[in-house]
């Protein structure tokens, strides 16, 4: 006899984290556009309390559905140069690569991929002799590393921290 078929996975719809509701989700896009917009300020543009963003305000915070922080842009460190670089790491000195890159005070973002690098970097530096600095005195003396691959941003079009909420 053979086997049945495999029964369908229903299809993932994007979900809202339990406990959110459309007042949570609006208070926490305003935030997104205005991060120092008052308690108050929210209140009177969704027409609630200000007790009432307060409340939810710090639910929202405790759930740990946002982190409300000041973010430096790189101009502020005068790292005027942007780099996007693709590492290759024998595996089992991923994770050591990782962190070490991690530490890194030029290192914005590092994480672990698939395809054709194990790991994506965005780093920040302060000229292009700095980025030559970078790849041979800091990379190219980490133990594991297999190939560096170093794209320079001509021009950001976009800096955003903005996430949809579903």
């Amino acid at each position: 006899m053979a086997d049945p078929a495999p029964k369908k996975e229903p299809a993932r719809a994007a979900s809202v984290p339990v406990g959110l509701d459309a007042t949570d989700r609006e208070i926490i896009r305003i935030l997104q556009s205005d991060g120092r917009m008052s308690n108050t300020d929210i209140a009177r543009r969704i027409g609630v309390t200000e007790t009432t963003i307060r409340k939810r305000l710090a639910a929202i915070l405790e759930g740990d559905y946002v982190n409300i922080v000041a973010v430096p842009t790189p101009k502020l460190a005068g790292a005027t140069v942007s780099a996007i670089l693709g590492i290759s790491v024998e595996l089992r000195s991923l994770s050591a690569v990782a962190q070490a890159l991690v530490e890194r005070p030029e290192v914005r973002y590092c994480g672990i991929s698939t395809g054709r690098y194990d790991l994506i970097v965005e780093a920040f530096f302060v000229d292009h002799e700095h980025v030559v600095e970078f790849v041979t005195n800091v990379l190219g003396r980490m133990d594991g590393l297999t190939n560096v691959e170093t794209s320079l941003m001509l021009k950001i079009e976009k800096f955003s921290y903005e996430w949809e909420i579903p």
